[in-house]
């Protein structure tokens, strides 16, 4: 097993050419150093040819004890991808991850709870009512994205100026989480207020000589805006509002649910938010189907009960 952190370094290297985003490295990593370090106190120690299905077996059994059923499945499933490559590498004549079935996931369990109408103008509210200039600007543009556009927290913190076309109305998206761009069109209001956030940005950035910095969102030193300081500004802004604490991702939620519901096609909405697959997308509609509230008011008890003077 003394190869192993050798193999998992050229896993991990094939992986980073890929363009993955470096959260995600460093979770698979993470992942198969601890798979690692468990086979390594294993005693006897077995050599890394000789770990079979059941070694395996009792290795997710331990590592996955008392865990959601995500982290179950999102640990298989970097399991068999290390071992698809020892394969490959010619270390295991097959993979035995291959019939090792993950649990079964209900993707609409693990949705993240919609912001209400009243909720967001709360937050908008408090965030226009920032004492300086630029912060007020600054807290006020990155909602208008992250509502109008339904974008990732990583998407969001990766945004440069360049990647902002004004007068088209556009964002340029990385594919760094899917492994393809895409470019989003922002509502009016949206644009409105990134327009009125740049000339912020370009004061702010003039007054501590850091013109030439490329990120969109900065903060008050002139560097990028990192995700955890986005998700703990969002938080800020709740609570000044005595609202539960809000997450990041429920304006994606939120985004998809309320363009479904006022009836924009699920494989436009899926353009927007990036899925690769529909499947991610139609899992919104169980909250927001335009079309199903549609058929409802069209059932034959309507014009029945009507026709019965019953109301």
């Amino acid at each position: 097993m003394r190869r192993w952190d050798q193999i998992v370094e050229r896993y991990v290297q094939e992986y980073t050419s890929r363009g993955l985003a470096t959260g995600t490295i460093e979770k698979i990593r993470s992942e198969l150093d601890r798979w690692g370090i468990w086979m390594k106190r294993r005693r006897p120690k077995p050599q890394l040819e000789q770990v079979d299905s059941d070694l395996i077996i009792l290795y997710i059994k331990e590592r996955t004890v008392f865990r959601a059923k995500a982290t179950v499945g999102g640990t298989i499933s970097v399991m068999r991808g290390m071992g698809d490559f020892l394969v490959r590498e010619g270390y295991w004549p097959q993979n035995p991850l291959r019939w090792i079935q993950g649990p079964k996931l209900d993707g609409r369990a693990k949705l993240p709870c919609r912001i209400d109408r009243e909720v967001m103008s709360k937050l908008w509210q408090v965030a226009a009512k920032g004492r300086q200039d630029y912060y007020r600007s600054l807290w006020i543009a990155i909602l208008a994205v992250l509502y109008g556009t339904g974008l990732r927290r990583g998407e969001l913190e990766r945004l440069n100026v360049e990647n902002w076309r004004g007068q088209e109305g556009i964002l340029e998206i990385d594919g760094l989480k899917t492994g393809y761009g895409r470019r989003v069109i922002v509502p009016e209001l949206s644009w409105r207020c990134i327009e009125s956030y740049l000339i912020q940005r370009h004061n702010h950035l003039e007054q501590i000589g850091r013109l030439n910095q490329p990120a969109l969102f900065v903060n008050k030193a002139g560097n990028r805006l990192r995700g955890p300081a986005i998700s703990k500004g969002i938080c800020r802004i709740a609570q000044r509002s005595k609202l539960p604490r809000i997450t990041l991702h429920q304006f994606r939620h939120t985004c998809a649910s309320d363009l479904l519901e006022n009836g924009l096609h699920v494989a436009e909405v899926q353009k927007v938010l990036g899925h690769r697959s529909i499947s991610s997308t139609v899992r919104y509609l169980h909250i927001s189907d335009p079309e199903r509230y549609k058929a409802v008011k069209l059932h034959p008890i309507n014009e029945i009960l009507s026709e019965g003077g019953v109301r």
